[in-house]
């Protein structure tokens, strides 16, 4: 099989390659996460204006009707300048979920404007008590005066802070981890009665807990059809449409952290022929060359199984999907953590500290890791698809 890109997907990764190289140094990223938004609100605009918040959208919305290895390119590329715009969680996840699961009068609400840039969307699925698993949902929508009434918490909603409209889960029926009896929501960011408490989180972006106090929304809010848990041994729509889509997220993720990764090698193996001790650069001492070796293997699984997520990331759900994006989830999330770890060591204390970049690198990785299921989630969850199959 080929894996190179062809002429438009390399086109594609050169033209954000020179955005991010042009427009996202360090130090200007450390003077965005301290703005209000926690991320350069121009550089999402040159983002928009360039036609790469629509790359996964259809051509009827205006998009490039891109798949998975055009986000992988996208993605890649974003992580090497560890970018702090919300492109994942507005154009990859709720994109894809109102996509796949609103009618035909949202897509057209929403969907133009996430594809231009105009609009920013949140996902916000995940409750305190989850802990990755998102038919773990207490949040409840009842039915009121035509429309809906909601209460509940959501939890880490990275970019909810600054979203104009949130997705939000919720239980219409059924017990609090049945997968059956979920349905969503699409609210407005400014709908009576959502309170959002704003903090920065550990690798520079800025996420926000939802509280929903009796948040009264008309029919319309909800994405599709509601699920009743009439046959409760079978996921709802809702729940078939969030795992679907919390795997392209994963895939995308996956591509992110490979940028990462690729920087984090790089500053490393400089640092190792800059820094001296006893009149030598320590890059000549046989350990630390074994562990820069290690580094780079490392790296070259992450960016293999990488690869092999974006290349199932838009196919058809099935067992084999799942497995293939756990394992690569998994294989990241132990790549991402093993270069951390040794980059650190190999720089000594300057590598923890917030003024060097490396540590934003190894902060980043960690956070990827815990996005949408760590590596012990992922390996229970490939173990169990094995069993299955």
């Amino acid at each position: 099989m080929d894996f190179r890109l062809n002429e438009e997907q390399q086109m594609l990764q050169d033209t954000v390659a020179r955005l991010v190289r042009g427009e996202y140094s360090f130090e200007k990223r450390l003077a965005f996460s301290e703005t209000d938004a926690g991320f350069s609100v121009d550089f999402w605009k040159q983002l928009s204006e360039l036609g790469l918040t629509a790359v996964p959208f259809p051509e009827e919305l205006g998009g490039f009707d891109g798949g998975g290895v055009e986000v992988q390119s996208v993605m890649t590329e974003l992580g090497r300048g560890l970018c702090l715009e919300p492109y994942l969680q507005s154009v990859i996840f709720a994109g894809g979920l109102i996509g796949q699961a609103g009618n035909d009068s949202q897509k057209e609400t929403w969907l133009g404007g996430i594809a231009s840039g105009e609009l920013q969307a949140a996902v916000a699925l995940q409750e305190p008590q989850s802990f990755y698993n998102l038919n773990d949902v207490e949040t409840r929508a009842e039915k009121k005066d035509g429309g809906y009434l909601l209460n509940g918490r959501k939890a880490v909603v990275i970019g909810g802070h600054c979203a104009d409209v949130i997705l939000v889960s919720a239980r219409t029926s059924g017990d609090t981890r049945d997968a059956s009896g979920i349905s969503l929501f699409a609210l407005k960011a400014d709908t009576a009665g959502i309170e959002r408490r704003v903090y920065p989180t550990i690798d520079g972006s800025k996420g926000c807990d939802l509280t929903l106090n009796n948040v009264q929304v008309s029919a319309d809010a909800l994405l599709g059809d509601e699920d009743d848990a009439a046959n409760a041994s079978h996921a709802s729509h809702a729940s078939r449409v969030i795992e679907y889509q919390s795997g392209r997220a994963i895939a995308a993720l996956c591509a992110e952290a490979v940028g990462v990764m690729e920087v984090a090698n790089e500053l490393t193996l400089d640092y190792l022929k800059q820094r001296k001790q006893f009149g030598v650069p320590i890059g000549k001492f046989q350990v630390l060359q074994h562990r820069m070796v290690d580094m780079m293997s490392e790296l070259e699984q992450a960016r293999s199984m990488a690869t092999l997520a974006a290349s199932v990331a838009d196919e058809e759900q099935s067992d084999e999907r799942r497995r293939v994006l756990s394992a690569a989830k998994n294989v990241i999330g132990r790549s991402g953590q093993f270069i951390s770890e040794q980059g650190i060591q190999s720089h000594g204390g300057i590598g923890m500290t917030w003024e060097y970049n490396f540590a934003h690198y190894a902060k980043r990785l960690i956070m990827i890791n815990h996005q949408l299921g760590d590596d012990d989630f992922h390996l229970e969850r490939y173990a169990s698809l094995l069993q299955a199959g």
